[in-house]
């Protein structure tokens, strides 16, 4: 009698045979076994890990990005405020005052934008991935168990 079963439509690929309680392997179908387990199981935490550094590295450069743009932001309101400076020295409020609104607009730009920078960058740091060494955590603790058994 084979092991083996057909599919439903006649006779066609065999699939997978019953899984065996492992009380009844021999100890070399059992290292083979853990063998390939274990192998599956380090490329899964490892895409894991690397899809999860991927998305960090995305919102690292999108912080750096913002941060650089209100850093030169903040720039423009700094040549704003030489501008008011010089045209208060040179001239009637008026012009002053002007240039002065200028920059203090320019500046709160400028900072907003370096807090959101700041933001992602604090939100991918460090750039561990996370859910992998949980994974790795749990799946050691489950080998640590089923061995203690």
């Amino acid at each position: 009698m084979s092991t083996h079963t057909e599919t439903p439509g006649g006779p066609g690929p065999a699939t997978r045979p019953p899984a065996a309680d492992p009380a009844d392997l021999s100890t070399g179908e059992l290292v083979s076994r853990l063998s390939s387990q274990v192998t599956e199981l380090v490329r899964g935490e490892v895409e894991l890990a690397r899809t999860e550094l991927a998305e960090k590295g995305k919102r690292a450069g999108t912080g750096a990005g913002l941060a650089g743009a209100g850093g030169v932001v903040a720039l423009y309101g700094v040549g704003a405020l030489v501008a008011a400076a010089i045209a208060g020295l040179s001239l009637v409020l008026d012009v002053w005052l002007a240039a002065l609104v200028v920059a203090v607009v320019l500046l709160a730009v400028g900072g907003v934008l370096a807090l959101a920078g700041r933001s992602q960058i604090r939100r991918a740091v460090p750039p561990v991935p996370e859910r992998a060494v949980e994974g790795v955590s749990r799946d050691v603790e489950t080998v640590k168990g089923a061995v203690r058994r």
